[in-house]
């Protein structure tokens, strides 16, 4: 070694140093690495070789002395490793594809492997703001409005307006349904899936809030989204607003014409034949059946050979309490009855609040009709006797639920 000339690292001219990285390319990533590596221990031997009497820095030089080699910019340094970095295994240099000004990153993802679903931009994914489900109901209400201006909506020949039921009116009745009467239903099923049906029901509780829930009930519960049709009192039609409201609800006046057009269309038809026997009867007499009229129910029913669905009603008789009738001022106001209560008239509008009573509304198995002929509906016996069956069905399933009630109110 001593005759050997050593040429300082940093005195190599750039032309033979590039030719030397060219060639250590040639032989792959591996002779690259290596090469880096003999560097250093270059580097480390002049280093120690410099603290020595033979280093240029001593007084004893000559001309066969060994240079020290002198430090490297880091700079330098760092650009010859990313170049060997930069060889690939065979020789050739790596590219980057999202080094490429005309290449972007999502391109490039999808060169060197398959993409993330979640690295999709922003502005294609979902918005996650909890405010898009208000967004869409202002958006739905901004419509109905429109509708309801336009006059872009559809009533039924008995002005029954299915778009304010569902969205207005069953929005006001519900609150009353869940939170305040807290009505249970059961039965549910027993209510057909498709075509028409009569229920029958009992009636109760001064002011006919049973009739309301019931019809909840069915559109609330019935797995089909089937609506209830109600057949009520004349005085409901001779009431301004009520009037307007109950043909919006699709009520109809309680005669044989209307039943029998709605069954006719496969509708749910709903009929209290009590009437205000049943709702204006005094508290003493509280679940205890008045007379089901003549039966009409039963002819129209076997006229169109729909089922009969019984259906009894627990928790309207307390809400309130009649204890007296005024019949003189029912007589002068038209009424056909005038409700005395414990809070009514005494405490004015305020007595006009309903007890919170827990209600139970239970729909029994239907009576089929479709097995007597056209001509049974003429006969007035088997008329009483599905009558009188349908009244002691619902009777019985009264007692049942006194029952097993806990509380008038829990």
């Amino acid at each position: 070694m001593a005759d050997a000339k050593v040429i300082p690292f940093g005195e190599e001219p750039r032309s033979r140093r590039a030719a030397r990285l060219g060639g250590a390319a040639g032989t792959g990533g591996g002779a690259a690495k290596d090469a880096a590596a003999k560097r250093a221990q270059a580097r480390g031997k002049s280093s120690s070789s410099g603290a020595g009497p033979s280093s240029g820095s001593g007084s004893g030089s000559g001309p066969h002395s060994l240079a020290s080699v002198p430090d490297q910019p880091d700079g330098v340094e760092d650009s010859m490793d990313a170049a060997a970095d930069a060889l690939s295994d065979d020789g050739t240099k790596k590219t980057d594809p999202s080094s490429h000004p005309g290449v972007s990153q999502a391109d490039a993802a999808g060169t060197n492997g398959a993409t993330d679903a979640t690295d999709e931009p922003r502005s294609e994914q979902e918005p996650r703001s909890g405010g898009s489900g208000w967004d869409r109901r202002l958006a739905e209400g901004f419509a109905f409005l429109r509708r309801r201006v336009t006059g872009d909506y559809e009533v039924d020949e008995f002005g029954y307006d299915k778009e304010l039921t569902d969205q207005v009116l069953m929005s006001l009745i519900r609150p009353l349904y869940e939170n305040y009467f807290r009505v249970e239903v059961k039965g549910i099923e027993n209510i057909p899936t498709d075509g028409g049906a009569l229920v029958v029901s009992n009636h109760s509780g001064t002011l006919p809030l049973d009739g309301l829930m019931m019809q909840v009930a069915v559109h609330d519960n019935h797995p089909a989204g089937r609506h209830l049709r109600l057949l009520a009192a004349d005085l409901v039609f001779m009431l301004p607003v009520v009037n307007e409201l109950a043909r919006k609800a699709g009520h109809t006046l309680a005669c044989a014409e209307d039943a029998e057009r709605l069954l006719r269309r496969g509708e749910i038809v709903g009929v209290m034949p009590e009437g205000f026997k049943g709702l204006g009867k005094p508290f003493g007499e509280r679940y205890k059946l008045q007379r089901f009229g003549r039966g009409g129910f039963v002819s129209t029913a076997l006229r169109h050979g729909v089922p009969i669905v019984p259906c009894s009603i627990v928790g309207a008789e307390e809400i309130y309490p009649m204890l007296g009738n005024s019949k003189t001022l029912a007589r002068l106001l038209g009424f056909p009855y005038f409700p005395i209560t414990p809070t009514f008239p005494w405490l004015g509008p305020l007595g006009a609040l309903p007890l919170p009573t827990k209600w139970t509304i239970q729909f029994g198995e239907p009576i089929p009709t479709d097995g007597y002929p056209p001509e049974a509906a003429e006969d007035p016996m088997l008329m009483f006797n599905l009558t009188d069956q349908v009244r002691e069905q619902i009777q019985h399933t009264l007692y049942k639920l006194l029952v097993q009630r806990r509380s008038v109110f829990f």
